[in-house]
């Protein structure tokens, strides 16, 4: 965990970009993203020429020549600030943009494109000193990297032009605990952004398993077992980044329009987690065509779903995150996906969040969804949560409360068993999907949550009248009262 000290840190380097002429929180991380790539490489250098100094073999990023040297990091930091901004600008920025080649991670494919937008030597200083001052003092192992960037990623607080905007951490890793991955799995999140689902994934992985991991395993998790798809580039960037601070050097990061014919993949993976964008739509004839069999729409919203079930392996599992509308939208497609998931796959929980979760980026009202697919039915009883917590404020401030949900759904959900008794008056109930079936495929939790009326007793109309105008006498003489003290 970020102490306050760090978070401070972090804080004054982001003022000294801000007061640098760089206001857009994206252009911001971004920048900083390039430079923490640039001092990671001279980390990997480093240990490259530990393991030489013990006899060993390794291989070289940087150029072995005066100049090549010249572009680490530990050279460069404590030179004057304009040396600094001139080996940075025209030396290691167009080095580090045609790495793309054997010195391949996710993050160096996306980097052909990148801009350096620092605008004086003078600020280039302040962020090479307050990130060396971080790395050399304050984060101490990989996984308090990944939760610096975390922090840094945190400050995207706004949403795409298409709807999609950042999952907060804590919901992330809810929906992962939910569905449970395995070393064994391969994982992919189609609508990826900056790689949330994938690194709350791979947390809970080496948390849980870490310890009896093969090393097998651990060779599948630096790559193949994530993967991730974007169709903005900057996006691919920061998730390539974040895995890569999470241990994950090899990840399936593409640049791939996920709901459109260049998508091909089908049955690929075991475990689905995303929250796709709400709100855009897309060019009907881009569309892939096994996607139009499930919902033919070219609503985002539903494309994904039906995009999840293609992607999944039978005995597969999604949880996702949809808007409300997509639970009991009367449309064809709406109704059709729904369906698609109770008689064709196993559906196996909505869990009904309340609007503020995605503050300040938008109070759009959502649900997740958890489902298996089968291809051959299923579903017997849905299990329905109405979250009305989730640890924090649901104002645009989310500040930390007591109220929290959270561990009650993980808990519940992992034993279902147990909730057959609850009643629909509960905040969690099951509902046999006959009644589902009968209500059209709605997945409203409204529509089968059972609210308790407490009868209220109003005295009669005379008692009440009465009482009004004794209390019209009392305001008479006061009025009265108050005339007399002016003198009226």
């Amino acid at each position: 965990m970020l102490t306050g000290e760090i978070r401070n840190k972090v804080d004054k380097i982001w003022t000294d970009i801000w007061a640098g002429g760089i206001s857009n929180p994206l252009t911001v991380i971004e920048q900083l993203t390039y430079l923490m790539f640039i001092r990671s490489l001279d980390e990997k250098e480093l240990e490259a020429e530990s393991i030489e100094a013990l006899g060993g073999e390794a291989a070289k990023i940087f150029p072995q020549d005066e100049e090549g040297q010249s572009m680490r990091w530990s050279k460069f930091k404590n030179k004057d600030s304009r040396i600094i901004f001139d080996i940075v600008g025209t030396k290691v920025f167009p080095f580090i943009k045609a790495m793309n080649g054997d010195n391949t991670t996710a993050f160096s494919r996306y980097m052909q494109d990148a801009i350096f937008l620092i605008p004086t030597p003078q600020v280039l200083q302040k962020i090479i000193t307050g990130l060396d001052e971080l790395y050399e003092h304050d984060i101490k192992d990989l996984d308090m990297q990944g939760d610096l960037y975390e922090y840094m990623l945190g400050k995207l607080a706004t949403a795409g032009q298409n709807g999609q905007f950042r999952t907060p951490k804590h919901i992330r890793d809810m929906m992962v605990q939910l569905v449970a991955p395995t070393p064994e799995d391969t994982i992919c999140d189609p609508a990826c952004g900056t790689a949330g689902f994938l690194v709350s994934a791979a947390e809970y992985v080496r948390g849980r398993y870490e310890a009896e991991m093969t090393s097998g395993q651990w060779e599948h998790f630096a790559g193949k077992m994530f993967s991730g798809f974007d169709t903005d580039r900057t996006m691919l960037r920061l998730s390539a980044m974040n895995l890569m601070l999470h241990s994950i050097t090899t990840p399936h990061i593409d640049y791939v329009d996920s709901v459109s014919k260049q998508n091909e993949i089908t049955s690929e993976y075991e475990v689905i987690l995303a929250n796709p964008p709400f709100t855009g739509t897309v060019d009907t004839e881009s569309i892939h065509d096994n996607l139009k069999v499930v919902c033919d729409t070219k609503k985002t919203e539903l494309l994904f779903v039906a995009l999840f079930l293609r992607m999944l392996r039978k005995g597969g599992r999604c949880a996702c995150i949809v808007p409300d509308g997509v639970l009991f939208g009367s449309t064809k497609a709406h109704k059709t996906l729904r369906k698609e998931l109770v008689e064709g796959h196993q559906l196996q929980a909505v869990i009904s969040m309340p609007s503020g979760v995605f503050k300040p980026y938008a109070g759009v009202s959502t649900a997740i969804l958890i489902f298996t697919k089968t291809g051959a039915g299923g579903t017997d009883k849905v299990w329905f949560y109405d979250m009305k917590a989730d640890g924090f404020s649901l104002d645009d401030k989310r500040n930390a409360i007591e109220a929290n949900d959270i561990p009650d759904i993980v808990a519940r959900f992992h034993d279902l068993d147990a909730e057959a008794g609850r009643k629909a008056t509960e905040q969690s109930f099951l509902v046999d999907k006959s009644a589902i079936e009968a209500n059209d495929y709605d997945l409203s939790i409204n529509r089968y949550k059972e609210i308790v009326y407490e009868k209220v007793e109003y005295d009669a109309p005379a008692v009440i009248m009465a009482r009004l105008d004794v209390l019209s006498d009392n305001i008479a003489s006061k009025m009265a009262e108050l005339r007399g003290l002016m003198g009226e």
